[in-house]
């Protein structure tokens, strides 16, 4: 409500915000919220200005309803502030207060429930009336299983005397299928289980065994057979053409011509260049190398052959992978991947590892070590074979399980199951299987009278013949055989007989290699360095 300003110009009331309460008399009971003067206004003219028509709540202010309506209202207000309908059902469990809140709860949850609407499907009404033609017309655009009578399209009766009744269906003139040969299986089950009949099965096989043996047809090899009309219906159809390619570098065509059939061979012109695969390793070495082009099996061989000298963790991103493989080119497109013949890894364009096949038992090698330059033991004993701790030493002791006491011919080193276990120095795997008390067990020559053995493995990871490096995994931490737990047990040989593997201590070393071998063995790697990359992947 504003005051009233008199003609001299002299503010005459205050500016009053917020509701005021009219007292008796219509003075307001309570304190003024907030009070702000109001300016001087000068009158413009010696006419006063007229005074504002007052607001409708101004009039009805001092009403009596307005003033009963209002003491109700405040006293509600004051009973609802100090009445807690909805306290915590946390605290004060079983008081008033707690139940009070729990009937509050328990009124919204019912009044919830009560206007929970109701989901029941709603039927709608067809949008076209179905009578039969309609179902008739909708039946003949169906595509119906064959099972259920195949009943799609539309049918017409015909004419009774167009319709001639067969005796027999008419077979069709000749037919063209393919067969695979399978696992342990030969080419004469195979033409018979294809149809054909057992004098021409034979004879084609007799055709195609004169060319290549049989028995080197590898499994999986396509055969593409003709097969003509039979003379009744209870015979077999007659041979007319197989086409088979049982080599890369071969294709035969078994041919019917006068009633006999004859054999032709075509030779196909193959590019056996090596291939040379190159690129980034990025985030994933196996998924680069596949994206280069190179085939599973390669990127495979590849990985082993690295991870033997190189571990992965050693590899950075920016690294480059390189590798040679063997690689047959057909004249008619066809390729195929050999063995792989060179690996290494490339850092700042430079050779970070270079591996060759290499000697006749088709292992990689590097130039360093066929020069003797590494594999050495320059510390004067044989790797630890494994990352534990010594329990049991070499001499007499009480068997833990048989309890007697008997010659115990190694050293024990405890550790966690499956750790992996190292070659002790360079040697070859002269056993590997299962041997008696020791469980899984391998033993390695290394040459020179030595040998060393390594028993209670979980799991053997070489086998007899191969040859293994010094820190190379061979197997894993087990407890087969007799034993108690986990745990590696370490043997070393001398001239046929054990020995105590800590109190040996000797210097192994490779024999030196012979110049002409390490002349031909850097002419070879740089004959796969000279190698285009990616030329037929281009």
């Amino acid at each position: 409500m504003f005051g009233r300003v008199d003609q001299s110009g002299a503010a005459a009331a205050v500016a009053t915000f917020g509701r005021a309460r009219p007292g008796p008399g219509g003075a307001p009971s309570h304190p003024v919220r907030q009070r702000l003067p109001l300016a001087v206004v000068e009158p413009e003219s010696e006419t006063p200005p007229a005074a504002p028509q007052p607001r409708l709540a101004s009039r009805l202010a001092g009403h009596p309803l307005v003033l009963r309506w209002d003491a109700l209202r405040r006293s509600m207000e004051a009973r609802a502030s100090r009445l807690d309908l909805a306290p915590d059902l946390a605290e004060d469990v079983g008081s008033a207060r707690w139940f009070r809140g729990l009937a509050t709860f328990l009124s919204l949850t019912l009044l919830a429930a009560a206007f929970w609407p109701d989901f029941a499907p709603l039927e709608a009404a067809p949008l076209v009336r179905l009578d039969d033609g309609a179902r008739a017309e909708f039946a003949a655009q169906a595509l119906t299983p064959a099972r259920r009578g195949a009943t799609g399209g539309r049918h017409f009766a015909a004419a009774p005397e167009l319709v001639l009744r067969l005796d027999a269906a008419v077979e069709r003139p000749e037919i063209r299928l393919a067969a695979m040969l399978g696992e342990n299986d030969t080419v004469l089950r195979m033409l018979q289980r294809a149809g054909i009949g057992q004098g021409d099965a034979a004879q084609a096989a007799a055709l195609i065994g004169g060319a290549v043996p049989l028995d080197s047809i590898a499994p999986g090899t396509r055969f593409d057979l003709v097969l003509g009309a039979r003379s009744s219906p209870v015979q077999p159809r007659p041979l007319e053409a197989i086409k088979v390619r049982p080599r890369f570098d071969l294709a035969l065509a078994v041919e019917r011509a006068g009633g006999v059939l004859g054999l032709k061979r075509a030779p196909i012109a193959v590019d056996t260049r090596p291939l040379r695969v190159q690129g980034l390793v990025g985030a994933s070495l196996y998924r680069s190398a596949r994206a280069a082009g190179a085939p599973p099996e390669t990127v495979q061989d590849y990985l082993r052959a690295v991870d033997e000298v190189l571990p992965f963790e050693e590899i950075l991103p920016s690294d480059e992978f390189d590798f040679v493989v063997s690689y047959k080119r057909a004249a008619d497109g066809e390729g195929q991947a050999g063995d792989l013949q060179y690996a290494a890894i490339l850092r700042d364009g430079r050779p970070r590892l270079q591996l060759l096949r290499w000697g006749n038992d088709g292992a990689f090698q590097s130039l360093d070590a066929l020069t003797g330059a590494q594999g050495a033991n320059d510390d004067g004993a044989l790797l630890t074979p494994v990352a534990g701790h010594v329990t049991s030493g070499f001499g007499l002791r009480r068997h833990p399980i048989l309890g007697f006491v008997r010659m115990h011919a190694g050293i024990d080193f405890a550790a966690a199951w499956g750790s992996p276990i190292y070659a002790a120095t360079d040697g070859r795997v002269s056993f590997a299987g299962w041997h008696g008390g020791h469980g899984n067990y391998v033993r390695l020559d290394h040459g020179g009278g030595i040998g060393t053995g390594y028993g209670h493995m979980s799991r053997i990871a070489v086998v007899p013949g191969m040859t293994v490096r010094r820190g190379q995994v061979i197997g894993y931490v087990g407890s087969t055989g007799l034993s108690t737990g986990p745990h590696l047990h370490y043997e070393l040989y001398r001239g046929g007989q054990v020995v105590d593997p800590a109190s040996v201590r000797f210097l192994a070393r490779r024999q030196a290699a012979d110049p002409g071998q390490i002349a031909a063995f850097k002419a070879r790697l740089a004959q796969m360095t000279a190698l285009r990359a990616n030329v037929a992947l281009r």
